[in-house]
């Protein structure tokens, strides 16, 4: 499969979970897993998921700008980087983020996030 058709239904299904069940996220996530939101470090899965349930707000909607896409290493990994808005609820205004994620291969022939780094942007 194209790598940059298994990015975009990557992306399309880790933002849609995200608007609608956080927890959802779980499976994505192994113990090995990073992810660094606005320069906190966080490991393992349920550590992960815990810090993005327990957001200050209940729902969200990402739109997606753009994707790129690029192999990684001899394992078969792949980066992913998005860029878009985040409209919170009762906010006039959406905000900008950029999040890169470094997927891996699982023997079952699916990707797991190795590293997931997120940023909000400040113009």
């Amino acid at each position: 499969m194209d790598p940059d058709t298994v990015a975009r239904a990557f992306v399309d299904h880790y933002y849609s979970t995200f608007d609608t069940n956080r927890a959802g996220l779980a499976n994505l996530y192994q113990e090995a897993s990073m992810l660094s939101f606005e320069g906190v470090k966080i490991q393992g899965a349920q550590s992960i998921v815990g810090k993005l349930t327990s957001l200050p707000f209940q729902q969200c909607k990402h739109q997606i700008n753009t994707v790129d896409c690029q192999p990684s290493g001899p394992a078969g990994g792949m980066l992913v980087f998005v860029s878009g808005n985040l409209q919170l609820p009762g906010e006039q205004h959406a905000l900008k983020f950029s999040q890169m994620f470094h997927l891996m291969p699982t023997p079952q022939g699916s990707f797991y996030v190795l590293n997931d780094i997120f940023r909000l942007n400040y113009a």
